[in-house]
């Protein structure tokens, strides 16, 4: 499956964030999406999710016959940077009732899923509203393992967890990349490097690949720098 953007443009009053973004993103590849403060990431993210619509372009989605379609509802799944999730439930209670609206064929029991994303019997039976941030986090990842959208969209997803818990999603990340396409935001190089496939740069209002073979390379750091600065100069020349 492939997700195309072609195009895509996005303003908020005179300040033009998205300017004709456009890119083909693969299943069974991890992207990580790089670019400055206020470079339109989450804008990005948001278009794509129909949190709000872009002003133009195309978003679409080809599937392995070669077939394309406009995503409909629970083809994209979105985590947020503040993970959201009904703290009234327990974590059981929520599992269950996400398997029961999805149709979750897997045989699994709530217990088996929570134990899947390192969740404890004991965690599961506690009111989510005294969930970690971290905690919160891995119950949306275990709801796009349960749902399987086609696409994954993460906003800075490792942030805010600890050593132990950045490894465990890290390598859920990794094998739930097969069967989707993976696309987070970032400003933590390093994490780049170690996770993604590719890596995508949003500047200048557009989507640009990075040289795979500069990922792992020493150089990476200051290659990446200078592709996010390169145009400073003559922005200020034209201005």
């Amino acid at each position: 499956m492939q997700l195309i953007l072609d195009q895509i443009t996005k303003s908020f009053g005179t300040k033009e964030v998205l300017k004709g973004a456009s890119f083909t993103f693969e299943q069974g590849k991890i992207y990580g999406l790089l670019g400055r403060n206020g470079s339109g990431k989450t804008t990005l993210f948001n278009c794509l999710s129909a949190e709000f619509p872009a002003d133009s372009g195309t978003v679409s989605l080809v599937d392995r016959y070669g077939q394309t379609r406009t995503p409909k509802q629970g083809d994209i799944g979105y985590v947020l940077f503040t993970p959201v999730v009904p703290e009234f439930l327990t974590g059981v209670e929520f599992v269950k009732f996400f398997q029961e609206i999805t149709g979750d064929q897997s045989g699994r029991t709530p217990d088996q899923w929570l134990d899947l994303v390192g969740l404890a019997p004991d965690d599961g039976r506690r009111l989510m509203r005294g969930y970690s941030h971290g905690m919160k986090h891995k119950i949306q990842m275990l709801c796009f393992l349960i749902g399987k959208p086609p696409v994954i969209l993460l906003d800075e997803p490792l942030t805010s967890f600890d050593v132990v818990a950045a490894l465990e999603m890290k390598n859920l990340l990794r094998e739930m990349k097969e069967d989707h396409i993976i696309l987070f935001s970032t400003h933590i190089l390093q994490l780049a490097q170690d996770l993604c496939d590719e890596i995508v740069l949003l500047h200048q209002g557009e989507l640009e690949g990075v040289d795979n073979a500069k990922i792992h390379t020493p150089e990476f750091e200051s290659y990446i720098v200078d592709l996010l600065t390169q145009d400073e100069g003559e922005e200020e020349v034209e201005a």
